[in-house]
């Protein structure tokens, strides 16, 4: 055992598992049985043993025998079988002592139950379209289907295995399943047969390469399926690529469908390496935790992450559905074909996938301009969590494996992917992916380490990339560079940014390689790049400046926040139309944070923002919609300060919304209907009376039946939460009633955002009450959560009603602890005073947090962060909203 790790003992290896699933019971107790012969490497010369350890969690073991390989004994029968409940193992006891290396079989009888938590083999519930077959599970008002979801360590909560990335193995898998339902597993049929069980069969599929237990997957039910093939051909054949759903949804899987073989063929030219199994698989899932899994051959989703109506579908899914189509993709080669050594390392998974997954829909879709977008959402979502001191280093110690589901989080995904980001654009995107090639081809079909990619991408780019990448991933934290001018030369010192702006000199002793996209020149649009590349030193003054124009950090590649003087930052506001998408995200974002830390200034950022009233780029206004909302949010509790910022706001966008209106145009651009439903919701909540009269127009026309195509369906949640917000308790129950009633497959979400606008109290304890009600499937409970936690009017309901009513929250939400974790980590973090941070610390005290611990320190980090920034700026800010005309 690893001192920093709790792992199986090593002496014990599997390498096969021949799995069976029979008398599936589908009602009732929703249990199954099970068999797995397990052929197993033991390499124990030197001590005698009596008994193998193994993972299982909530299932019960009836039998286990053990057959030596080459003994002509009959298999060792188990003399005891003993549950370490909390570290989810069992221990196979088999009475005399042994003393054997060599191969065996483990061979284990079990009972398993099909949960409803989204973990392990479980199952959905769904209302279906069209005729559906007896077999199928149903109750009074849903049908089910069965999928599994194993990462990071549930594959033990369906059969028992060795549930660790590097005890990789192949598999058989057998299912026996109704006759008229579909079974679908990794791998392709094999063989189906009658059962001996009348209106059963049996699918048996083939063996999978050799892989981890948390890529096995298979799922039951009433599917059907759309289908396509690759263009291009593997081992001599075009691929056959499916989407399948439960009846009547197949239609919508079209948009993916037409994704997903386009990106398998563009993944296997950029990774030189064919897409190595013989078929693709993606199924929508119909209550699912995650966006969704990469399981090898059948990718599982959320069905709003897969499926998507042109006709009722909001714009902004089309975007989504690509995007985590070709992450998950990416794991088919980054991840599943090359796995990553441990726990500690999920981000050389899940921060590639991130990164490459845009890089495949910025190749698809170059109109959307991607980058431009995962600096708006995936840098600045990354650079937010990791400004706490309760963040994490990328790479991370995990000592077993029920700990990392906290770290699937913004660092893993989105700091792992920026920092990703800027490698590539440092070594040059051609070098960079070459080196990712052969690091897969290095490492095909085992596990791997940090070390081994930047071994591999040393070697192509001739650099040594360790050193200066090395602290961006071991390291907590990223830098802010602080900028003072001198005629020709400006000065630049680096230190650790946090929110609270007080880093401790013990916790500011990294000095971080960074990359400075330094340009300069007679004005911005005769700017080119400064010489000095990078600043590998605390502090270093760069001299032949033209001051005239500077801006560093280029399209935002660098992962660190600029601080520059108020005056410089106010001329680069002037020269905005100079500079990219991405820059001008930067510029908002680094404002905001730097002021949030005390480095800059609230008013600094609010006459920088001032001149992007005419600002013509979506993404440029979702950064500073979400930048004020953030202001906004902080101030909302003092009145007079709260009113001067709305009315600031709503200087800002008028024109811009009234100039955009209300249609859509035939072949306008997806980024336009994105800013105009920006926009609208942003407008209208802020009250902009002619947006609020035409939202409240439409919504009536729609919600009474006159006129269904009275809204765009890319403006229902913008006409949704502004009829909430301004029409009170029948606005909310309409909407309560559309999402009862909704056909549309991202309509619940929809009307889940919408219903958290409330502005009454007593509505935000009713809509808590109906989050926890069996009519919000568990996958939402917590998205619904989030929008009540925007909401400055009511967010405290959401507190009242967790330490209220702990028990109910604990008991639906903990059979899956990283959907506790996000419910607590984005239901709590908005609040701006610092006893509502006591409040929670105390309540918690004395409890058994773990699972959820680290979302917990998040959440007081914040909050208290967030009443410093508060207290610190409240009377400038007043000052300048009078000085401005604004109070």
């Amino acid at each position: 055992m690893a001192s920093d790790r709790d792992i199986l003992p090593g002496w014990v290896k599997p390498s096969h598992y021949s799995l069976s699933l029979h008398d599936l019971e589908f009602g009732g107790n929703f249990t199954y049985q099970g068999s797995v012969d397990i052929k197993l490497d033991i390499q124990n010369d030197s001590n005698q043993w009596n008994d193998i350890v193994l993972n299982t969690f909530q299932l019960k073991i009836h039998s286990a025998k053990l057959k030596l390989s080459g003994s002509k004994d009959a298999p060792r029968p188990t003399k005891e079988i003993s549950y370490d409940e909390k570290r989810q193992r069992a221990t196979l006891s088999f009475g005399d002592a042994i003393q054997y290396s060599g191969e065996a079989v483990l061979s284990v009888k079990f009972e398993g139950v099909m949960n409803n938590v989204m973990a392990g083999f479980y199952r959905s519930k769904y209302k279906p379209k069209g005729e559906v077959p007896a077999s199928v599970a149903k109750d009074d008002e849903f049908h089910y289907m069965f999928s599994t979801q194993f990462e990071s360590c549930d594959a033990r909560r369906a059969f028992p295995c060795f549930d660790e990335p590097n005890l990789k193995a192949t598999f058989d898998v057998l299912l026996e399943v109704p006759e008229d339902q579909v079974a679908l597993s990794n791998m392709p049929e094999k063989e189906v047969k009658k059962s001996e069980k009348s209106g059963f069969k049996t699918v048996l599929f083939d063996r999978t390469p050799i892989m981890s237990t948390y890529l096995l997957a298979w799922a039951i039910g009433d599917f059907e399926h759309v289908e396509a093939f690759t263009k291009r051909k593997y081992n001599g054949k075009n691929l056959p690529v499916r989407v399948y759903t439960t009846r009547g949804l197949k239609q919508q899987g079209e948009f993916a469908l037409d994704n997903c073989h386009k990106i398998v063929d563009y993944f296997s030219e950029v990774f030189q390496f064919d897409y190595p199994l013989p078929k693709v698989d993606l199924l929508a899932v119909h209550e699912f935790s995650h966006g969704a899994m990469e399981n090898w051959g059948l990718i599982t989703y959320r069905t709003t992450a897969v499926l998507f109506d042109p006709k009722t579908s909001a714009d902004a899914y089309r975007n989504r559905v690509a995007y985590v189509v070709a992450h998950e993709l990416a794991h088919q080669w980054f991840g599943n074909l090359v796995t990553m050594d441990w726990w500690s390392e999920l981000w050389l998974n899940e921060g590639f996938a991130t990164w490459v997954g845009w890089f495949a829909i910025d190749h698809l879709y170059p109109e959307w301009n991607v980058w431009g977008q995962f600096v708006t959402e995936s840098v600045q979502t990354a650079f937010n969590v990791d400004a706490l001191r309760t963040s994490h280093a990328i790479e991370v110690p995990v000592y077993d494996g029920l700990e990392v589901d906290q770290i699937f989080d913004h660092i893993s995904y989105l700091k792992g992917s920026s920092v990703i980001r800027m490698l590539s654009a440092h070594l040059g995107e051609k070098v960079f992916l070459q080196g990712v090639a052969d690091y897969l081809k290095a490492h095909q079909y085992k596990n791997a380490t940090t070390n081994d990619l930047w071994s591999a991408l040393s070697k192509t780019s001739g650099q040594d990339v360790n050193s200066f990448m090395d602290l961006w991933i071991r390291r907590i934290g990223f830098p802010v560079l602080t900028v003072a001018e001198e005629p020709g030369q400006i000065s630049l010192r680096q230190q650790r940014f946090l929110l609270s702006g007080d880093a401790k000199p013990e916790e500011d002793e990294t000095i971080w390689w960074i990359p400075l996209g330094l340009r300069t020149g007679s004005s911005a649009s005769a700017a080119s790049l400064h010489k000095i590349g990078a600043l590998t030193q605390k502090e270093d003054t760069i001299r032949d400046i033209d001051d005239s124009f500077y801006h560093i950090n280029k399209d935002l590649t660098g992962f660190y926040r600029t601080n520059y003087p108020p005056a410089r930052l106010l001329k680069l506001g002037e020269a905005k139309d100079h500079l990219s998408v991405q820059d001008k995200i930067g510029l908002v974002g680094d404002a905001y944070a730097n002021a949030m830390a005390g480095y800059g200034s609230t008013t600094g950022l609010l006459a920088l923002l001032k001149p992007f009233h005419n600002e013509t780029e979506y993404l440029v206004w979702a950064q500073i919609t979400t930048t004020m909302g953030n202001v906004r949010s902080m101030f909302s509790g003092v009145e007079d300060i709260s009113q001067g910022l709305k009315k600031f706001n709503l200087e800002l966008v008028k024109s811009a919304v009234e100039e955009i209106g209300w249609e859509f145009k035939e072949g306008e651009s997806f980024l336009t209907g994105q800013k105009r439903a920006s926009l609208i919701i942003t407008a209208g909540l802020l009250g902009h009376e002619g947006t609020v009269a035409e939202a409240q127009k439409r919504f009536d026309l729609y919600i009474s039946g006159k006129d269904k195509d009275a809204i765009h369906p890319s403006l229902r949640s913008a006409v949704f939460g502004i009829c909430v917000k301004y029409g009170g308790e029948s606005a909310y129950n309409a909407v309560q009633n559309e999402y009862l009633n909704t056909t549309s497959i991202d309509g619940k979400e929809i009307c889940l955002r919408s219903m958290g606008r409330v502005q009454d109290k007593a509505l935000a304890k009713n809509f808590m009450n109906f989050i926890f009600s069996d009519k919000v499937a568990m996958q939402d409970k917590h998205s619904g959560t989030i929008a009540l936690a925007n909401n400055s009017a009511v967010k405290i309901e959401v507190w009242n009603f967790v330490r209220n009513n702990w028990d109910l929250v604990y008991k639906t939400l903990s059979g899956n602890m990283v959907v506790l974790e996000r419910f607590l980590r984005f239901g709590l973090n908005k609040f701006v005073d610092e006893s509502v941070a006591d409040e929670i610390k105390k309540f918690y005290e004395g409890m058994d947090v773990r699972g959820f611990d680290k979302g917990l320190a998040v959440i007081d980090d914040t909050i208290r962060g967030h009443a410093k920034y508060k207290e610190r700026d409240e009377r400038v800010v007043r000052e300048w909203l009078a000085e401005e005309g604004y109070l």
